[in-house]
């Protein structure tokens, strides 16, 4: 197994909790712009390691998420800005180029102190 990216929730902007319902979750790293960080899931921490691939295991703490599709601005995205979009719809091809598509699975809320991991097996 090896660790792809990891990361550390440090804050939830006051509208994130309605993106999460709807099974999004926002990454930005912490210095995201003001009128954007209300709606992310914010970190401080951007360890990313290699390509993120479809297969490989998004993780919320405990739980586990096989990611299902990656857009082409994904690396470059959360290498440069902290910054993606998770969808949990299952799709194989994401509708947007910073987007991760996650398996259509139930997202659990997200707390400050939550570790976000992707992991390949």
């Amino acid at each position: 197994m090896s660790h792809i990216y990891h990361t550390k929730v440090t804050q939830l902007g006051p509208l994130a909790n309605e993106f999460i319902s709807e099974k999004i979750i926002i990454l930005f790293k912490g210095d995201a712009p003001a009128e954007l960080a209300e709606y992310c899931v914010l970190h401080k921490e951007n360890q990313l390691e290699d390509q993120i691939k479809a297969n490989d295991i998004f993780k919320i703490n405990d739980r586990e998420y096989e990611i299902t599709g990656v857009g082409e601005a994904v690396y470059k995205n959360l290498n440069q800005l902290g910054h993606i979009t998770l969808k949990f719809d299952g799709n194989t091809t994401p509708d947007l180029p910073g987007t991760l598509s996650l398996e259509d699975k139930e997202v659990p809320e997200i707390h400050e102190g939550d570790i976000l991991e992707i992991i390949r097996n």
